[in-house]
């Protein structure tokens, strides 16, 4: 069984910055594209990042240069360096693992991330 642990959610203002963290339970952590995912009250969970094993990045545009995914293969973990954070960047944050075949589909357990304006 697969699972997600994330960390680093928490309360920031405006501005400010915070870096997510994502533990995975795989044992072969290089055959997973890993991203981040958010979810806003009232609204719909939507992409934030991707990242695949070997480095390749994906980010939806409203986070373009603000924030960062990586990822560490050895320690099987992923992460998200968020800065300029603004109030509209609030929402749980999830950490999500796919399978480049798709056998596979895991999610984490989501980190809340609030902004104050």
């Amino acid at each position: 069984q697969v699972q997600l642990m994330e960390s680093g959610g928490g309360l920031v203002q405006a501005g400010g910055s915070l870096r997510l963290s994502c533990a995975a339970s795989v044992s072969i952590f290089s055959i997973y594209v890993a991203g981040w995912y958010r979810q806003a009250p009232g609204k719909q969970r939507e992409l934030v990042a991707t990242i695949t094993s070997g480095g390749s990045t994906t980010y939806t545009n409203s986070v373009k240069g603000r924030f960062t995914i990586s990822r560490d293969n050895a320690k099987n973990s992923v992460y998200l360096q968020m800065n300029s954070l603004k109030a509209e960047d609030t929402a749980v944050y999830y950490c999500n693992l796919l399978r480049i075949d798709r056998k596979g589909n895991y999610w984490g357990q989501g980190t809340q991330v609030t902004v104050s304006s």
